[in-house]
């Protein structure tokens, strides 16, 4: 059977694009119109490009680019994306080629691509290498996640769980621990407590606006859910649920270190997958796990604690780089790196000089 050729459109319809991107492949929340309209506000230009054959969507990019403080240049990404059946050799080749053209015309250094392919598709990497993208070494997005899939019945979903897992559910439900849905009012509760849980687990953090503004942004039109932990009136923790197509992400989470003898955080994570499964989500991604699976690994503690929920470990391809020009490439992610890291060597060398009452050298 003949197959319709491809035709490129740009969109600006919020409706139109997220209807297209929902419908395909691999689909994923950093490629909705609303994940582009948020990183507008914060020094990046979405420029949404949807492939169709015959009317129907079967490609799409929503591609972020950032101008460099001097010059034309900048940097472009596709966040998780593009989203495409990537069984179809010739239909990734058309829409990498697109991306290839959208670089070079915008006078890229590179344009970065991380979607969700599993890393044992050798065929898509040997594809990628092939026209010249590199395996980056920074990659935005985390590599690995856990998912559960929420095609299952609730009895099938606790009977995977471990059994400490079930009994803390259980026993917050026992101790008066409460999950409720709520919505934009209690943003800056959250950000309260995530302020905390950031200082207790040593990560860093935004101001609030910039997270009042991404939360917010999803909260409002219907595509993340903030739900809270609490007893006898007592605010516990709480987690946002992002999702679109057909899964939910679990990207934010925070907690009090009051009464974690309750298990809040795990009657919020079994509350979230319930109702995540109830609005028809058929994958609970809980958005992040290790490079490596040892105890050595900074979230490792993290992994335990997502693994009891059941989740299966998933692998992604990881992020890819297309250089326009490759010189350029290599002084901007691998020359200035090193000079600055440098520049921070001298000065904290400086600084202890200094303090120790050294004098500092010149020449």
């Amino acid at each position: 059977m003949k197959r319709h050729s491809l035709e490129l459109v740009q969109v600006e319809d919020r409706w139109r694009w997220n209807k297209a991107v929902a419908g395909l492949p691999s689909a994923h929340v950093l490629q909705s119109y609303e994940w582009g309209d948020f990183k507008s506000r914060h020094g990046w230009q979405p420029t949404r490009l949807l492939f169709e054959r015959g009317h129907e969507a079967v490609a799409a990019a929503s591609v972020l680019l950032r101008r460099l403080p001097r010059g034309p240049g900048g940097v472009m990404y596709v966040p998780k994306g593009p989203a495409l059946d990537y069984g179809d050799a010739e239909l990734i080749a058309t829409v990498l080629t697109e991306l290839e053209g959208l670089a070079r015309a915008e006078r890229a250094i590179f344009i970065k691509i991380d979607p969700d392919v599993s890393a044992d598709r050798s065929d898509v990497k040997q594809l990628l290498e092939l026209r010249g993208w590199r395996a980056s070494s920074e990659q935005i997005q985390y590599r690995n996640t856990m998912l559960v899939d929420l095609r299952r019945s609730e009895d099938e979903l606790l009977s995977a769980m471990k059994g400490k897992w079930r009994y803390n559910i259980r026993l917050a439900q026992r101790k008066g621990v409460e999950v409720h849905q709520v919505g934009m009012d209690d943003l800056p509760l959250f950000y309260e407590m995530y302020t905390k849980t950031s200082a207790r687990d040593e990560f860093i953090i935004r101001p609030f606006s910039y997270y009042a503004d991404a939360w917010g942004t999803f909260v409002s039109q219907g595509l993340a859910q903030l739900f809270l932990a609490r007893c006898e009136g007592d605010t516990l923790g709480g987690l946002i649920l992002f999702h679109f197509g057909d899964r939910a992400w679990y990207m934010y989470g925070a907690s009090t270190d009051r009464h974690r003898n309750l298990m809040p955080n795990h009657l919020l994570q079994w509350e979230a997958m319930r109702w995540a499964k109830a609005q028809g989500y058929s994958f609970y991604d809980m958005w992040g796990a290790p490079d490596v699976l040892e105890e050595s690994d900074p979230m490792w503690g993290v992994y335990r604690f997502k693994m009891g929920f059941g989740g299966e470990f998933a692998s992604w391809l990881g992020a890819y780089d297309w250089p326009v020009s490759r010189p350029v490439y290599w002084l901007y992610t691998t020359a200035m790196p090193r000079v600055l890291d440098l520049l921070r060597w001298r000065h904290r060398r400086s600084e202890r000089r200094n303090m120790l009452g050294e004098a500092p050298e010149y020449g």
